[in-house]
């Protein structure tokens, strides 16, 4: 039996992180475009505020979930006191 394609409708592969918060990114800022030109009404702006709310929280977890990466990065066997990385100031 042959393997099916990732690639194939219904299989396609997830998109990245990266990905998913820069989609989720631009959509709040369109939707906060939209909502400061004052034209929706009161049941299209709340459906809006909803639908930004949970755009900000989904960006909000990818956040936290890049710095506890690059934390882990840092310091793989303490990641919870990784310190950013600091480049020297030249003067």
């Amino acid at each position: 039996m042959p393997k099916s394609s990732p690639k194939t409708a219904g299989n396609a592969p997830a998109p990245s992180p990266v990905a998913e918060f820069e989609q989720s990114l631009a959509e709040l800022e369109a939707l906060v475009t939209k909502m400061e030109g004052g034209e929706q009404n009161l049941d299209e702006s709340l459906r809006a505020f909803e639908r930004g709310i949970a755009l900000y929280r989904r960006c909000q977890s990818a956040l936290e979930q890049a710095d506890a990466r690059v934390k882990l990065l840092l310091d793989p066997d303490h990641p919870e006191t990784a310190q950013p990385f600091a480049p020297d100031e030249e003067s």
